[in-house]
């Protein structure tokens, strides 16, 4: 039977490259503009650059939820929060949602599988992400730089790229991998509130990168943009973080260069792990995947953060390379409105294993083959925040001209609705104009079927239980 397996090896190896690599690198905090080939006019990412060129970028890519654990636990379940998490333990993942995550199915589908980085997703007590990997290491921030055993510092950025390195180096011939390299870069240091290398501390291999660039300050940085929120939005945590790093000039800039530097520091830091693919012999069958959980606000609107519903909180950037793409394909930029819940069914589409029946997203490879009809791909979609209660929790529709939200913990609940297609930075609330009431209606209707089809309204407030997951808990070897 051995014989019989080498003899099959190596009389017939398409059948074993048949199923591709998948290599995931996930940032953390990245709005959706702050990439080179998305346009930037300063932040410089030239190795994402070239994936893009060389496949295809979604320009309309969004979270369904704009926080770091909720979206984590989207990608991984390919389930909206409102289906996946505990209706009693907002947002605590089910048992059930977490039995098929997609490092599961594609390790029962012969993949060897590895997750090295941020973790950060609220699970079940006794939960163990390790015991679901091959290789499983998480890699905290706080701090962002870690001892080594030699006494030296290192960048985290840049030791997730070390242990992605480290698996790629030792990966069997005859088997498919998917590699989870998951950043918290470009994420503040909550806990270090110093401009530049304090709240935003950057790898060295940036050191000094935008230091003779001067940066604009935000284009939605009008104190009368600010003003016109209603006050619960005034007196979030947008607003809190706000004053840790925008609220002078002086600051802005030079907090805003260390943020751009983290993001060419993750840039630099996947250079080397792709050479590191092609050294091994591995680059022409690996799929690479390049994301983030959730947008940033960087000063626009008066705001720090994410959480709330406008479109530089909830939109992503997405770049999607497959080596087996061909020529005419490549270089693509696609509009459609794609999800982070799409790409756990595009993962197990690649690889040729069968999808869980609780997955809502869609596959993404008709839409990289450019196999998709004259249709719209996707019409609207659902989004949502369920955690700080009462000031961010909220839930809405986002459709190809229209933006609904309804923060439903308010007193009454508050609404919004803005037309992109008049009013592209939102800045326009129309839920309150007799003109848009027909639009309203027909929003709130969708808004209510779509959260009605993942389980309904959430229940009240004290009964809910939504906490925030403990920092550096995760439950498996750190880096210190």
């Amino acid at each position: 039977m051995r014989l019989l397996i080498l003899l099959i090896f190596a009389l017939c190896p398409s059948l074993f490259a048949a199923k591709p690599n998948i290599l995931f690198l996930f940032a953390d905090d990245q709005r959706y503009d702050t990439l080179g080939c998305a346009g930037h006019p300063i932040v410089q990412t030239p190795t994402i650059d070239r994936l893009a060129a060389e496949g295809v970028r979604f320009s309309n890519a969004h979270v369904t939820t704009a926080v770091c654990w909720v979206s984590r636990a989207v990608v991984l379940t390919g389930q909206w929060v409102r289906t996946h998490a505990k209706r009693d333990a907002m947002p605590q993942v089910l048992p059930e949602s977490l039995s098929t995550m997609f490092p599961e199915v594609l390790r029962q589908a012969g993949y060897r599988t590895g997750h090295f980085g941020k973790w950060h997703m609220i699970a079940p007590p006794g939960f163990k992400p390790e015991e679901h990997y091959d290789e499983y290491e998480a890699v905290t921030r706080n701090p962002y730089f870690k001892t080594m055993p030699d006494g030296s510092k290192r960048h985290e950025t840049d030791i997730v790229c070390d242990k992605g390195i480290e698996f790629i180096k030792s990966q069997p011939k005859d088997k498919p991998f998917c590699l989870n390299l998951w950043f918290n870069a470009a994420h503040a240091e909550d806990n270090d509130h110093r401009p530049g290398i304090g709240l935003y501390p950057w790898p060295p291999s940036v050191d000094g990168l935008y230091e003779d660039r001067s940066i604009p300050p935000p284009r939605l940085g009008d104190a009368a943009i600010f003003d016109a929120h209603p006050q619960f939005l005034k007196d979030s945590i947008n607003r809190e973080r706000f004053f840790w790093g925008y609220d002078t000039p002086e600051k802005y800039e030079t907090n805003v260069r260390a943020y751009y530097r983290m993001i060419s520091g993750i840039d630099k830091g996947i250079s080397r792990v792709l050479a590191a693919l092609k050294e091994a012999g591995l680059a022409d069958n690996t799929i690479i995947v390049y994301s983030a959980d959730n947008g940033y606000y960087l000063g626009d609107r008066g705001f720090q953060g994410k959480w709330s519903h406008y479109e530089e909180s909830l939109r992503v950037p997405m770049v999607v390379y497959d080596p087996r793409l061909p020529k005419e394909r490549r270089g693509k930029v696609c509009d459609d409105l794609v999800l982070n819940a799409d790409l756990a069914p595009t993962f197990l589409d690649w690889a040729g294993a069968k999808r869980p029946e609780g997955y809502e997203g869609r596959s993404l490879s008709t839409l990289i083959e450019g196999k998709g009809s004259d249709k719209p791909w996707r019409t609207h979609f659902f989004c949502e925040h369920v955690d700080l209660a009462p000031t961010l929790t909220w839930e809405g529709i986002r459709d190809q001209r229209y933006v609904y939200a309804r923060y439903f913990d308010q007193q009454p609940a508050y609404e919004f609705l803005h037309d992109l297609q008049t009013d592209r930075d939102q800045l326009k609330n129309l839920a309150t104009d007799p003109a848009h009431a027909e639009t309203l209606k027909k929003m709130r209707e969708l808004c209510d079927a779509e959260m009605n089809a993942r389980g309904g309204a959430l229940l009240p407030m004290d009964q809910r239980g939504s906490k925030k997951p403990a920092k550096g808990k995760a439950k498996a070897k750190v880096a210190k």
